[in-house]
């Protein structure tokens, strides 16, 4: 039943694994992936070879951080298919990132990654509260983002009902979560707050539909959005964790019983947390940058990949043999620094739900006037603010408080910022 933890027999072997028997699994697997990228994938095979490390010398799983970090950089300048490890016949699908910042990042697949990955996503999907039968709603996008698509296999893997919507189209969505009675719901925590904003235009209750699962993910969210959400629609709200260079969605996934962080699954997946500065290892506990090794890939290894997300690995608790990630607190390419002050949107939205009469739509503009940053937040107010004065004095003094930046508050009327159909877009540089 939901909320209660999930019975052991419903758990897969790789879920059950301790933690002794996950790092020996760990490292035999590390050695393979080091030895199938050495072979067969040029860009590793020179990056070894430049610090003189032969794939037999990794002989225990700290061996690991002798070896180079891969960044973006390395997977578009080795586009389209110079990362890959398997020739190109053998791979069954690929991926690909919006490349809106330049050549995209292109991923492949062969049909045993395919396999694994559904599993995963399904596992990820049980861990959430999800079972067989189940109505499952997936409102990520469809198509060479891996939301859509690595969500829609894990459900019917699971044995789910899908109803492949993709996003877009609000109206539309509330029709179909009420007529076809969608118990789980997967999609971006800022696109289901519009979701439910539909709901209530339209003088319906979300309380009221079949919905009880949200598996939220793609973007950083907050305590904060988690019981706004609950609150206001009756779901427990979970969150998931993956990005397209790794696998896809379905990399670690939080569990309805605990709700306590992101259970990593480490029989496929090896994390390290790094200061995102000198890129040291550091210990368990310590906040840092997450670098995944995948361990199982076939077509597209990937060795210490440096994620750009701040996050601290903590031991594991409905899962106990799997480590969890905390929440992500945000991206080393999403800080804003303002005046010498590191400012993430998370921050904000912190502050922005603790205010009575603000919503979650928000949005941070950044100007330079005079030679100096300056912070401006928009903020949309619900419907029934009478004292927006008020409302943006205190956002002002408990952001200058807690985060330690003056900003200036503008509150827009309900609707007036633009919504996203997917990641929320949080940030607008005018610098």
């Amino acid at each position: 039943m939901l909320g209660e933890a999930c019975p052991t027999e419903l758990q897969d072997a790789g879920e059950r694994l301790s933690v002794d028997e996950l790092r020996s699994r760990q490292l035999s697997l590390l050695q393979a992936t080091v030895r199938r990228a050495y072979a067969n994938v040029p860009h590793y095979r020179a990056a070894l070879d430049a610090i003189g490390f032969a794939p037999d010398e990794l002989r225990e799983l700290s061996d690991l951080r002798r070896l180079p970090f891969t960044t973006k950089k390395e997977l578009r300048d080795n586009y389209p298919f110079g990362m890959f490890a398997v020739p190109r016949t053998e791979v069954a699908r690929v991926h690909a990132s919006s490349g809106t910042t330049g050549r995209p990042t292109v991923v492949g697949y062969t049909q045993r990654d395919l396999d694994n990955w559904a599993d995963l996503m399904a596992r990820s999907i049980r861990a959430a509260g999800g079972r067989a039968g189940d109505v499952c709603h997936v409102a990520y996008g469809y198509g060479l983002f891996t939301g859509g698509l690595g969500a829609h296999y894990g459900a019917e893997r699971l044995g789910c009902t899908v109803v492949p919507v993709s996003g877009g189209m609000t109206e539309r969505q509330v029709d179909l979560i009420r007529d076809f009675g969608a118990r789980i719901i997967m999609v971006t925590p800022s696109y289901f707050l519009a979701i439910v904003d539909e709901m209530e235009r339209r003088g319906l209750d979300p309380r009221d539909t079949a919905l009880r699962i949200g598996i939220f993910g793609a973007e950083p969210w907050t305590e904060q959005l988690r019981t706004e959400v609950e609150e206001r629609s009756g779901i427990h709200a979970v969150d998931i964790y993956g990005l397209s260079e790794v696998m896809g969605p379905g990399v670690a996934q939080e569990c309805v019983e605990t709700k306590d962080g992101l259970h990593i699954w480490e029989d496929h997946f090896y994390p390290e947390i790094i200061d995102p500065v000198t890129g040291e290892v550091l210990p368990d506990g310590a906040e840092g940058e997450l670098v995944f090794t995948t361990l199982t890939k076939e077509a597209f290894p990937v060795l210490r990949y440096r994620t750009r997300d701040l996050t601290r690995l903590l031991p594991g608790t409905a899962r106990p043999g799997h480590r969890r990630m905390q929440k992500i607190t945000g991206r080393t390419d999403d800080m804003m620094i303002v005046r010498g002050v590191n400012v993430f949107p998370t921050q904000i939205e912190e502050q922005i739900l603790l205010i009575e009469g603000l919503t979650p739509h928000y949005l941070c503009i950044l100007t330079r006037p005079n030679r100096l940053d300056e912070l401006t937040v928009q903020v949309e107010a619900t419907p029934g603010l009478t004292d927006p004065r008020t409302a943006a004095a205190q956002l002002i003094h408990r952001v200058k408080e807690r985060v330690g930046v003056t900003i200036s508050v503008e509150i827009v009327t309900p609707h007036a910022l633009e919504r996203s159909l997917g990641k929320a877009k949080r940030i607008k540089d005018n610098r």
